[in-house]
């Protein structure tokens, strides 16, 4: 458990979605199940609530509009996700990692889990989910159904009905069938002739008649029939994938079959038939998955980059859904865009993608590498390998470069952007910037000297760093008015230049050649200092910013962090750190220190004029994390914890060598999934009642009544509806608890608490026990009193008069008359 107000790491983007099928546009990513509309291609709802990978979801065949969810912490839960909203969950134990929910089980799902004592082996169980009224429940009786299965969910499937399951793995095939408690088994050859492979990579079920589909390692699609009998079975095959086929999938009336790979083609068959077939070319990444929607008119692919693609069943392209692309490997590291605050990376071969943190969506993919890429293994291609902003991203620098170790082909490209077009346009492209592969680069990040400060900083393999500088363009043909050529080549002692970065004011340029730190002058280029902390050569170097500018700070790959005082040139302190990533928030004097020890990733924030960091988390995730960056907030975020205080103006973003992104942050789940201004939109976006409609005009009119008269607007407290009544007024019927549970918790939430009064309503309490203590004697002095807060009257609708001073007095001597004698009348 989390304490509250603690800091927590988040999954925001780039997690794998081959952890489960798409259901309609339900699908898992990471810990969470997303809801994506089909229309808009948005984010409809959220939903979390796992401590682990979602493995699988399934539809409740019972109830669509409830949802199964599967994960490795061992929980299966039940969603209403049209409100997203969990359940039930049931607590099996074991990790799950997968799942299915025929519809011939009534009151149970099966799971993939490991075995017990063995080693990468699983099991096929059955789970009888269990009947109560609590929301947690447990799940503990298990029936094994198949040994021996793999882990993957496509490597199961159920048959017509449910009357059987099947089960693929290596090259074998074995069915289940449940009445007759048979099991047949069937084996493929294992001998690899003429590049043939028969290990099974997939399998699925015809929705109406005993056939199986499997899929294979070279590409093949075999039907298999008659199989309830060990020897009499046949199978047929159709070929058309030169790779895996990755997913297979039947059309809800059985009538065609679809299949993906590695081709990044959707290929449909006709009636069992190789000669019958259609095709979707060009969907941009092998398709990993493949799902129908219950009615069969929609095709969900999902592919290895993260892509979510509908097709309409006459097999066209309908839409596509794009979040954090993986790369192959993320050449660039992680860079911010100054005009979007998106976060800028590789995307797909040669391209450069802005993904967008808040929608967890691709902006735009700008093509740098601008060549057709070819998958073909062992073909030496050019990619994307640096890229920098200038500080108000006016400019942009990549270098790209062939993967030729030897000699490889570098090519230098500075982008204007284009307010008309917004987008970057080529202005000078630079071949053979250096000799040997750039290393670093960096521009000079000053926003007050405007842009004819701008300067481009490149080191490379080949011991120099150069400068790179504007120039007006002469050539009168030219399409631009400037240009870019080299200013400067610095070196030192001939030692490979491998970092480089700007002071804060952009007067001191740092270059690291190996394990020596130089430092220049930017305005004459003289090298005005140099630091030295042996072993090990440097892997990362920034400046200090605002009070800590006069700091720089280096980290060896030996395991040391440094920090050097560039007024006194001398060391001011060490510590011993296995560094792999050095960040520093350009909003404040933080810097952000990720170490790599014994498997074990952590996290240390320090400002350099104090060695003692300011927060530490250690074990931050199991995997090592790459790259990080301090993205700027819109608005500073309100922290309680001091120790969280450096969150305030960034939020630092971490990439693991999985690819997920990852973030910290101290707000608890629900605020994380229902952010104010989500929730706002959504009311909005509500159809409004005739009822509706009627109440909100007349409210308008009476709020208008008051102005024009004079009143004061006054906004009542119980309209900020509690938690409580938002609950009971937002929760669908079905799932509401009964109503002497709520009873309790909507009165407790209309009352005041005793506790919390304002500092209004003391005066009040205080004119109260005046008026008993002068009631209780004979004196008729008045005591002057504070002015009333009527405040609770006017909550209600009602007016109060204005009494002077000596009406009140009046008031007070007409309460104290006795008034008996006309009882006698």
């Amino acid at each position: 458990m989390v304490s509250p107000g603690a800091l927590r790491v988040v999954r925001c983007g780039g997690s794998a979605l081959r952890g489960a099928r798409a259901v309609y546009l339900l699908c898992a990513l990471g810990d969470f199940v997303k809801v994506y509309s089909v229309n808009t291609e948005e984010t409809l709802r959220l939903m979390g609530g796992h401590a682990d990978l979602v493995t699988g979801i399934q539809l409740n065949p019972h109830n669509h509009m409830q949802l199964y969810s599967s994960s490795l912490d061992g929980t299966i839960k039940l969603w209403d996700f049209m409100d997203g909203i969990p359940i039930k969950t049931f607590t099996v134990g074991s990790k799950l990692l997968a799942l299915y929910a025929p519809a011939s089980a009534e009151d149970s799902v099966f799971v993939v889990i490991p075995k017990k004592g063995e080693r990468d082996t699983f099991q096929l169980v059955s789970v009888k989910l269990t009947k109560g009224m609590g929301q947690d429940l447990e799940a503990k009786e298990l029936s094994v159904v198949l040994d021996g299965v793999g882990a993957s969910m496509k490597h199961i499937a159920f048959g017509r009905e449910g009357a059987y399951v099947v089960s693929v793995k290596d090259v074998n095939l074995q069915v289940y069938f449940f009445k007759r408690k048979l099991l047949n088994r069937f084996s493929l050859s294992t001998v690899k002739t003429k590049g043939g492979d028969n290990r099974f990579s997939c399998v699925v079920c015809h929705p109406t008649e005993d056939c199986i589909a499997t899929g294979h390692a070279d590409g093949k699609i075999r039907l298999w029939r008659n199989f309830h009998h060990r020897k009499e079975y046949t199978y047929s095959t159709l070929h058309w994938h030169h790779d895996i086929v990755m997913d297979l999938a039947f059309s809800m009336e059985g009538t065609r079959l679809l299949s993906g790979g590695v081709e990044s083609v959707v290929v449909q068959w006709h009636n069992e038939s190789s000669c019958q077939k259609d095709f979707l070319p060009r969907l941009g990444s092998p398709i990993e998955y493949i799902s129908m929607s219950s009615d069969g008119a929609l095709c969900c692919t999902v592919h290895t980059d993260n892509r979510i693609t509908i097709i309409n069943s006459n097999l066209r392209f309908s839409r596509s859904i794009q979040g954090l692309i993986k790369s192959r490997d993320v050449k660039t590291g992680l860079v911010v865009d100054p005009k979007t605050k998106a976060l800028v990376l590789n995307g797909e071969p040669g391209h450069l993608q802005f993904y967008s943190l808040q929608s967890d969506q691709q902006l735009f993919s700008l093509d740098i590498v601008q060549r057709q890429y070819i998958h073909q293994a062992g073909l030496k291609q050019s990619d994307l390998v640096k890229v920098a902003f200038s500080a108000q991203g006016t400019w942009l620098a990549t270098v790209e470069e062939s993967e030729e170790v030897t000699d490889p082909e570098l090519q230098l490209k500075l982008w204007f952007y284009s307010e008309e077009t917004q987008s970057f346009r080529l202005n000078t492209r630079i071949n053979t910037p250096h000799d040997n592969h750039i290393t670093d680069m960096c521009f000079r990040d000053v926003d007050e000297l405007g842009d004819d400060s701008v300067i481009l900083v490149t080191t490379g393999r080949d011991c120099v760093f150069k400068v790179w500088v504007m120039v007006e363009d002469t050539d009168p043909e030219a399409q631009q008015s400037v240009s870019w050529s080299c200013d400067f080549v610095g070196s030192y002692h001939n030692y490979q230049a491998t970092n480089c970065c700007f002071s804060e004011d952009g007067s001191l340029l740092a270059v690291s050649f190996e394990e020596t730190v130089t430092v220049w002058d930017s305005l004459t280029w003289d090298l005005k200092c140099t630091f030295c902390h042996p072993p090990g050569n440097i892997r990362n170097i920034c400046f200090g910013r605002l009070t800590c500018s006069k700091y720089l700070i280096g980290a060896t790959d030996y395991g040391f962090l440094c920090c050097w005082n560039l007024l006194t040139c001398a060391l001011e302190w060490s510590a011993h750190l296995n560094v792999v990533v050095l960040q520093p928030d350009p909003l404040s004097e933080h810097i952000a220190a990720v170490s790599w020890l014994s498997k074990e990733s952590s996290l240390f924030v320090f400002k350099p004029n104090e060695p003692r960091p300011v927060y530490i988390q250690r074990n931050l995730c199991k995997e090592k994390i790459l790259l990080a960056a301090f993205v700027p907030r819109d608005e500073p975020e309100t922290i309680s914890s001091e120790k969280y205080l450096w969150l305030r103006k960034s939020q630092l973003f971490f990439l693991t060598d999985t690819q997920e992104l990852m973030t910290l942050s101290t707000k608890s789940l629900e605020e994380r999934l229902t952010p104010s201004s989500k929730q706002l939109a959504v009311e909005e976006s509500l159809p409004v009642t005739p009822f509706s409609v009627l109440l909100g005009k007349h409210r308008r009119q009476q709020a208008q009544e008051d102005i024009d008269l004079g009143k004061p607007v006054v906004h009542n407290k119980q309209e900020q509806a509690s938690p409580a009544v938002k609950e009971l007024l937002h929760t669908p019927a079905h799932v509401l608890p009964s109503a002497s549970f709520l009873c309790t918790i909507f009165i407790n939430s209309l009352l005041i608490s005793k506790e919390n009064k304002s500092a209004e309503e003391v005066p009040d309490e205080v004119e109260m026990e005046s008026e008993k203590a002068e009631d209780d004697s004979d004196e008729e002095d008045v005591t002057e009193m504070e002015q009333e807060d009527t405040s609770h009257m006017e909550l209600l609708g009602e007016t109060t008069c204005k009494l002077s001073k000596s009406q009140e007095k009046e008031l007070r001597k007409i309460r104290k008359m006795d008034y008996s004698w006309i009882s006698a009348f």
